[in-house]
């Protein structure tokens, strides 16, 4: 903002601001309200940090995850600093060699669900008729379940593993993007502009990719932001159960499993999972509400 908009009163400068930002592109516009939002910086930096941690795991772990040295139940020291678990493995090396499959895990079943979701939440709003009723009767079915029980269940049929469970999130996770989606659908199927696209012409495909996706995105990236946190929680939760990744690979919630018989001992074994879950979850939990809030046109102006 220039000093002559600075010097204006509020509600002028707030106009003279809205203003500038209608002159930018639309991604340098996002790139400008993004920088102003704390929330969003805070969380983008904090699920980054992780990310890289998760990257550079094999380069900066002082050990191989899964050797075991004699060394058991350790304390901090210059060789392990965070010490060691029952097994005599570094916790360190752990914990960020965990970071990977949680992550990776996460970011797959995240996309996973939002593809199935939008495309057949995108095919109920715009085609509607039977597949609609269709579709959203399937939507009720799997919303009137716990689906942490789904997810159990579905995990019992096909067996434990990272993989499995990755499926059985996408599998019943995807309801809630469906039913957003069909109902963004809805609202923009009515609007003028897209009636001014069909009557010139355009295929459905070139209406759906052109002008209904786009104006439905924003909604949902900020839906898939937070619920990436909730993602991380249910992935390390099966593991937890014993029924996600299993022994002996590193994954934060196993590590907590594994960690639970020395909680008296050793409180540190759950301490540092626990708290490499909570700060990954708080992330994205920041970077959605800061989303939130750079793509909602409605907080641009307070």
């Amino acid at each position: 903002m220039s000093a002559e908009s600075r010097s204006l009163p509020l509600p002028q400068r707030r106009a003279s601001r809205q203003w500038e930002e209608a002159r930018l592109r639309p991604g340098a516009m996002l790139l400008r309200r993004l920088r102003r939002s704390w929330t969003a910086l805070a969380g983008l930096v904090m699920v980054l940090s992780v990310a890289c941690l998760a990257i550079a795991a094999p380069f900066i772990s002082p050990h191989d995850p899964n050797e075991q040295f004699a060394q058991r139940l350790a304390p901090p020291s210059a060789e392990f600093p965070l010490g060691t678990d029952g097994l005599g493995r570094d916790l360190l090396s752990r914990l960020l060699h965990g970071a990977r499959p949680s992550m990776g895990a996460s970011a797959l079943a995240t996309t996973l669900i939002v593809s199935l979701g939008v495309c057949l939440g995108v095919a109920a709003g715009y085609v509607g008729g039977l597949l609609d009723e269709i579709i959203m009767r399937v939507v009720d079915i799997l919303l009137a379940f716990p689906s942490m029980l789904l997810a159990l269940a579905v995990v019992g049929v096909l067996g434990p593993g990272l993989h499995n469970v990755v499926v059985a999130a996408a599998s019943v996770w995807w309801a809630d993007y469906a039913r957003l989606t069909r109902a963004l659908v809805l609202s923009v199927r009515a609007q003028p502009y897209l009636e001014s696209a069909r009557a010139v012409g355009a295929s459905a495909r070139r209406t759906i990719f052109y002008h209904v996706l786009p104006n439905i995105l924003p909604p949902l990236i900020v839906l898939a932001s937070m619920e990436m946190g909730g993602l991380v929680l249910v992935i390390a939760g099966l593991s937890f159960l014993g029924v996600g990744a299993q022994p002996p690979a590193p994954e934060w919630g196993a590590m907590l499993n594994q960690g639970r018989p020395y909680f008296q001992v050793a409180p540190q074994l759950m301490l540092y999972p626990g708290l490499m879950i909570t700060f990954t979850v708080l992330g994205f939990s920041l970077l959605g509400d800061g989303l939130r809030d750079v793509l909602d046109p409605r907080h641009h102006g307070r």
